[in-house]
């Protein structure tokens, strides 16, 4: 059986699909990702992704194509030289699945399953009704289960992501904490003053202090890491991001990708997290995780993109000493952790590595 996964996002939303793309490829032969240029470098580093289709869709992200037809044309004939059998569809709950079905069965797949609230028509095989509290890394394992896909016996569904590469030459020995300013949704990011005086804080109480950020953000991450931090701000890919992240006693960042990479390589994240989308479905998942920000300021699930309320009060009310605190509370979370899975492992519950549970593979 040849299989599909759609997720058209981003980063962070591709990794979250990953314990969904485990499931099916253990029961295909072949899994396709078919993902938008953002999540591309993400879906690359899942296991059991055979293949990555990239497909910039006119109805996703914050700057979509316009809807060309000569463009969804190019899009149907490549779905369908890959000669899928089933598909699985994943959105968030505020999107439809809908125009993607339709694609792909413009394309020839005969089988697709999806959320959705909305009639399908002919559309869909599979009309699976999430639950609306479900967080998204969960609602995808929902719908791979509807469409027959359950995970396999070992696979604990957390999330992962290939093993990455060593990255002690960029950071020393690992038990530094990563503080990541940035975020693409301005309404998500912590205030840089307020970043630069955690990093100092960090500092001042011990810790080894490593900031990240993407290219477009080294004049961002070079004011936060000061004389105090070691300023890693675009000079790491996104597999080195994920060797720097599982190197980090604790990862201090906003509702980005990062979090959700740091989740996939078992990090312990500190979340400032606007509450513009809602927790319960955004956090990073089941890794040590403090929580930080407002999560009943006025600006909840707006999905607001730039804060709405003066002062970004949801989460430039967190102080540096806050973070320093949350910072050593999931340091001593993730040390219990490990030793329960080392128990764990010592019973014979073997856990999976980051590349069990699927297909090493990526193109």
């Amino acid at each position: 059986m040849r299989a599909l996964v759609a997720r058209l996002d981003s980063f962070g939303d591709v990794l979250l699909a990953g314990p969904a793309v485990r499931a099916v490829a253990a029961r295909a032969e072949r899994v396709t990702l078919l993902c938008g240029p953002r999540g591309a470098p993400a879906g690359r580093m899942l296991p059991g992704v055979d293949e990555v289709l990239v497909w910039d869709a006119p109805w996703v992200g914050f700057d979509p194509p316009p809807t060309d037809r000569a463009g969804i044309e190019k899009a149907v004939d490549e779905i369908a030289a890959r000669r899928c059998d089933t598909a699985l569809v994943l959105a968030s709950a505020h999107q439809s699945p809908l125009p993607t079905a339709l694609v792909l069965r413009m394309a020839g797949v005969p089988r697709i399953a999806a959320d959705s609230v909305h009639y399908p028509g002919s559309l869909l095989d599979v009309r699976h009704k999430r639950d609306e509290h479900a967080h998204e890394a969960e609602a995808a394992l929902a719908l791979a289960e509807a469409a027959g896909f359950p995970l396999p016996a070992g696979d604990d569904g957390r999330l992962r992501v290939l093993p990455p590469p060593e990255t002690r030459a960029l950071t020393g020995p690992p038990g530094y904490v990563v503080l990541h300013p940035g975020a693409s949704v301005p309404a998500r990011r912590w205030s840089p003053r307020l970043s630069a005086e955690a990093v100092a804080a960090l500092a001042e109480a011990g810790h080894r202090v490593v900031v990240t950020g993407v290219p477009e953000e080294r004049e961002l991450t070079a004011y936060v890491a000061g004389s105090d931090g070691l300023d890693l701000g675009g000079r790491t890919s996104p597999e080195e991001l994920a060797g720097v992240l599982a190197g980090a006693e604790a990862v201090v960042t906003g509702n980005t990708g990062p979090a959700h990479l740091a989740a996939a390589v078992g990090a312990p994240v500190v979340s400032l997290f606007s509450p513009v989308v809602p927790a319960e479905r955004w956090a990073p998942f089941r890794v040590p995780l403090v929580l930080l920000g407002d999560q009943r300021a006025p600006c909840a699930r707006t999905r607001a993109r730039i804060c709405p309320v003066p002062g970004h009060p949801c989460l430039d009310r967190v102080t540096p000493q806050d973070v320093v605190a949350a910072v050593e509370k999931v340091a001593v979370e993730k040390v219990v952790a490990e030793s329960g899975r080392q128990d764990a492992d010592a019973g014979g519950d073997r856990r999976g590595t980051a590349a069990e549970g699927g297909r090493e593979g990526a193109a």
